[in-house]
Parts: C-alpha cells; structure tokens; sequence
C-alpha cells in the first residue's frame, strides 16, 4: 500500500526543522548559498521504503536538507512499507512499465540498479552530476563502480550499510551473566543462547513477514562459514552450492532457529529488533538500519553490537541510493535533489539517524556515534563484499529465489532441499547470462 505524505514548508519552518536535526543554517556551507538564491516552484516526489521509526526520520533529513536550498517545492513522499523494498519494488516496477516514474526512486547499487533499472532503460545517467559536483573525488572508486554502467553513473550513493551485523541487549546480557567480546564465534553464540533458553528468552530474534531477514541471516553465517573470497564466489556462480562451506553454514542456521521467537512470521525486521530492545529477545542479525532503531527509541545506551558469529574481519555492503528516472515529472527538481544527497552537509545530517555511514569520505568523524566509528574503520579496513539479500550480488532473478528458499528454508529446516533450490537458480541465472 503507498503512503503519500505531502510536505510543503516555509523558509523558517525548514531552517527550524534543520536546526532541530543539528544542521543549522550556519553548518550548511554550501547549501546555505543555495538556500538564499533558490525559488524552485513545482514538487518532487520520491519514492523510498523508509516508513520504520528509525528510518523515516533520516528520510525527513534528507527532505529537511533538499527544502532548505528550495523552499518552495513541495516534497511528495511516496515511500511504501516493507523491509528491503520487496513492497516497493513491486509497486515501483508497476508504475515504470506504466510509464508513471516518480522523480526519484531508492535503489541499491550493484546488480540491483544495473539489471533492474540501468539495462532496461528506466535510468538517466547522471556523470554530468558526478563531474560538476567531484563526487568522483570524494568517493571510493569501487562504491562508484557500483553505481556505473557503460562508464556512466546512474544513482548517486547516499549511504552505506554494514549488513553483517549482529545486535544485542547489554542490559539482557548482563541479566543472564553473558560476556560479549569484541567478536563473537558461532559456539560462543550457541553457549549464550542456551543460557538465554533456560532463562525463558529467546535468543535470536528472527521476523519473516517482511521475508528478507531469513536470507541475511544465511548469507551472513555463509560469509562466517566459507570467508569473503569463496562468498564472492559463490554468488559469481564460480563455485556450486553443493560446496561443504555452504552445507556447513546451512547446518549452523538450523541451529540457530531453535532458539528463534515462535512469532517469526508475523513480524517485521523492524519489529524483531523491537524485541531486543525491550529485552524480550537477545540477539538479532541485522544490518546497521536496526542502530537507527534505537536511535529513535533512546535506546542507544543499552545498544550493544558484534559482527554476525564468524564474520569479524569483512563489511557485508547495503549501498543505498538514488536515480534519476527517464521521463521525471520535474527533472530539475530531481537533479536538485540528486545534487543536495550528494552533498556533505546532507549526508552528515542523513547517516548519524539511519545506522549507515556516508558514501563520502571527506565528513566530520567526530559528529558520529561509538557505532559509527566502528563501521567507519571496518569499511576501510576489512574485505567489502556485496549482499545478495539486498540486490547487490546477483540477478533480480536470483535474489527472489534465494528469497523463496530461505522463506521455506526457517521453517522446514530442509538442508537438502535448501541448497537444492540456489542451485537451481544458479544453473538457471548462468543460462540466462549465456
């Protein structure tokens, strides 16, 4: 279902709205310049899946940051709920085959925007953007690889996610006598979740409404069982999925789920990581949106974070970004906002709500949180490598596939049947590549 909101908002109502989120007029820089010169009339309508407390006040951000250099446009939000835009891809696909674009839609780069968006045409290439703006200066060239095709750039970048990580209750732990260390081990993980179990609590918190949360979960324990190289691989179809490594890690999952919520499928990601917070559960693998969600609950100094059990050492990527559509109803007002994303000020003001960290490497460390820093250091230091939960490892295709086996995977438990199923996907991806 999509919701609608339309923003329209004076000059001092913004600057009050920047003001409150710690962008005040005179951090803006450059935007402030922008502010006083622009009057663009019209509206801009975008068109995301942030609707979750933690997530639509870093979405408001972005709205705050646009509206502050042109305060006349009034902002249609036409975000649809659902976690890792299964909703909204849906709906967005339905209304680029209509040829009815917003003037900006939320993409993951990688496969996800190149296969999805790029190659069937629904895309403008926006390197004018990139060269105008030295984006290309100010970001990792391969973040920016992921977002080119044909030596083209087709969304700009405006936050990056840690998919691998592994969120718990400090207060919880505490509780029960449970020590957690800077890393965490699978065994480790098991021995507190049988403390966890006897203590009537589950340990991990699991929602598959949404039905990503199960795939995450096993491309995670995947990358802790296999490492980065052999991952990658996998998803590349260069190795099969008949491999130990991913019979290993399927078997590890199905340990894991018996110490799952009994509620598993009626819930949310953004509800599972709820339980956690209310120390009704006492882990959840999750990426780094679910920080954001005790951002919005006051919740941060009961946070505690890890890697996923077996993944210190690499930095699963969720690149979240932005295009520009072929056919905008208001391509200006679409390339002001792709412009003002891709600014420091927006950025800086965006990621410290949404849990990720900037594309840009030339922000203000010291405005982020304990978390942050840490992200911050292990996406310049460890193995990156791409989610196939998220879009960004493998075929559309095969990213609905990996979705449908994991779906029945939490609940059967089926190894066999599992492992079964990605190969058939693989075999079936690789012909289609042919």
């Amino acid at each position: 279902m999509t919701k609608t909101l339309s923003a329209r908002a004076s000059r001092r109502g913004v600057l009050k709205g920047v003001s409150a989120l710690g962008l005040g007029a005179t951090s803006l820089g450059p935007l402030a310049t922008r502010m006083a010169a622009a009057q663009d009339a019209g509206s801009l309508e975008v068109f995301s899946w942030w609707t979750s407390p933690g997530e639509a006040p870093a979405l408001q951000a972005l709205f705050d940051a646009y509206l502050a250099a042109h305060p006349d446009t009034e902002i249609i939000n036409a975000a649809v709920a659902g976690g890792a835009g299964v909703n909204a891809q849906a709906v967005l696909q339905t209304r680029l085959q209509g040829n009815q674009p917003p003037d900006s839609w939320q993409t993951h780069v990688g496969r996800e925007l190149i296969d999805q968006y790029v190659v069937p045409g629904y895309c403008e290439p926006i390197t004018d953007l990139y060269t105008a703006e030295g984006w290309i200066d100010v970001m990792p060239a391969d973040l920016v690889n992921q977002a080119t095709w044909e030596s083209n750039q087709y969304s700009i970048p405006v936050g990056v996610h840690r998919g691998n990580g592994f969120w718990y209750n400090k207060q919880v732990m505490a509780d029960n006598g449970i020590e957690v260390g800077d890393t965490m081990s699978v065994e480790e993980f098991i021995a507190a979740a049988d403390i966890l179990k006897e203590a009537g609590i589950p340990a991990l918190a699991l929602a598959m409404k949404d039905t990503f949360p199960g795939s995450q979960l096993f491309e995670n324990t995947l990358l802790g069982a296999v490492g980065p190289d052999t991952y990658n691989s996998l998803f590349l179809g260069e190795t099969a999925w008949d491999d130990q490594g991913a019979r290993d890690a399927a078997d590890t999952v199905v340990k894991m789920l018996d110490y799952v919520n009994e509620d598993f499928s009626a819930l949310s990601w953004s509800d599972a990581v709820a339980l956690v917070i209310e120390g009704k559960a006492g882990f959840n693998s999750m990426g780094d949106w679910a920080y954001g969600e005790f951002v919005a609950k006051n919740a941060v100094d009961n946070c505690g974070w890890v890697s996923h059990p077996g993944t210190a050492g690499s930095f699963v990527l969720v690149v979240d970004s932005f295009t520009l559509p072929v056919g905008a109803p208001s391509p200006e007002n679409a390339r002001n906002w792709l412009t003002i994303l891709g600014s420091k000020e927006a950025q800086e003001a965006f990621n410290p709500l949404k849990g990720s960290i900037p594309a840009r490497t030339d922000v203000d460390r010291e405005i982020f949180s304990p978390y942050h820093q840490w992200s911050l250091d292990s996406f310049a230091n460890d193995a990156l490598v791409p989610s196939c939960a998220h879009g960004q490892a493998s075929s559309p295709a095969f990213k609905q596939a990996f979705y449908d086996a994991a779906v029945a995977f939490v609940t059967d438990k089926d190894v066999d049947t599992f492992l079964t199923m990605l190969a058939g996907a693989a075999a079936m991806d690789a012909e289609d590549a042919s």
